[in-house]
């Protein structure tokens, strides 16, 4: 029987070898790490991870196993065969690169190289990955993802903003327009990082659409391993982060912990716990770090941490709450629209909120005046 994803999931982004979080695994580790089983269930991985190597790992990790026995989350949308990479930017979405009239068979095909390479024949769950303004509100988008579900290549189809957070106003849009087709989105959500993305829960619920959270972890802080002078390897994603992000984060980590303890909980564990607590949350995905150094904690223990987590929720209503008022980060960042980057137009890569999204706000209750920043 096929599985959905399950309450905690392994992300193809871990290890440090696709995305630059501490150091990067070898491949047999990384492979042992990203193997389904022993507690945790769900991979998660997307096709331009290392240029779809990061698929081909996962292959290897999926060896042997009973393919009823996991589910298996892919991504696409970045066009990383004949898009040129823009730096820090990336690959550019597939909307910019593929002229409309053949997004059909761009999908189709980058769906089931992405499965050839991981060595199934289909994805439990397949997610639009990163999109810019076309993947949130152009049908096209939709219709061929609905092909590729029609086509047996996926059982259901969902949703990925990022990289950062911020897109909240988008994603709703996307549920509005096409929630009969989306069955999954993953946002970022933490204790640490409760807004903006609460504000797509409502909206979520409303359009029976499940959500998967990553960035739990905070950068690795719910881990008790990132401290006040930690020392991250040169390009770390993390340096990019707001100077002093680690000591604020520590003062409420401690604010945190005694409800922890008050359950027997790591504080990993009470992040996670506490992100499955929302209503559409059914799966969370932290970043599973290796910090560099010699004696830093294995991240094989991580794993086992988070293989801990049960799905039964022990904290109250009340804990609920009071975690979500020592991380509150609102209005931390401005909420913005989708980049409009596809028939190459050379337009920023973040675009503000135009009249159409600031409507869509309105009718969540999110504040146009405060949360939002309005393009002239």
């Amino acid at each position: 029987m096929a599985l959905d994803p399950t309450p905690t999931a392994l992300g193809a982004w871990s290890g440090g070898r696709f995305l630059h979080f501490g150091e990067p695994l070898d491949d047999d580790r990384l492979t042992a790490l990203l193997r389904p089983g022993d507690g945790i269930d769900t991979v998660i991985t997307a096709d331009v991870y290392g240029q779809g190597e990061g698929d081909r790992l996962v292959g290897r990790a999926l060896t042997g196993r009973r393919r009823e026995s996991y589910s298996l989350v892919g991504a696409i949308g970045h066009d990383f065969y004949d898009g040129e990479r823009q730096g820090a930017k990336g690959f550019p979405r597939f909307t910019a690169t593929v002229p409309r009239e053949r997004w059909t068979t761009y999908v189709r095909e980058a769906t089931e190289r992405s499965l050839e390479r991981c060595g199934v024949d289909q994805f439990d769950l397949l997610l639009l990955h990163n999109p810019d303004r076309a993947g949130y509100s152009d049908p096209r988008v939709w219709e061929a993802l609905e092909a590729v579900r029609e086509s047996g290549l996926t059982r259901k189809l969902g949703i990925a903003p990022g990289p950062a957070n911020g897109f909240t106003v988008d994603l709703i849009d996307s549920f509005e327009r096409f929630g009969s087709s989306i069955d999954w989105a993953m946002i970022i959500l933490s204790p640490m990082e409760p807004w903006p993305g609460e504000l797509v829960l409502d909206a979520a619920a409303a359009h029976d659409v499940q959500t998967i959270t990553r960035v739990a972890d905070y950068g690795g802080l719910f881990w008790d391993d990132v401290r006040p002078g930690h020392h991250f390897r040169e390009q770390d994603h993390r340096l990019f982060r707001p100077k002093g992000w680690i000591d604020r984060g520590a003062e409420r980590l401690e604010l945190m912990r005694p409800i922890a303890q008050r359950h027997g909980l790591t504080v990993m564990q009470l992040a996670c716990q506490w992100n499955l607590a929302h209503p559409t949350v059914g799966c969370v995905a932290p970043s599973l770090i290796q910090e560099a150094g010699d004696d830093a904690r294995t991240v094989e223990s991580k794993r086992a941490e988070l293989a801990a987590v049960s799905a039964e929720i022990v904290l109250t209503a009340d804990e609920i709450e009071q975690l979500a008022a020592i991380g509150d980060n609102t209005n931390s960042m401005a909420l913005k629209g989708g980049s409009v980057e596809h028939d190459g137009d050379p337009l920023p890569d973040r675009w503000s909120i135009d009249d159409d999204l600031e409507q869509v706000a309105g009718r969540w209750s999110i504040d146009p005046g405060r949360d939002l920043v309005k393009s002239d």
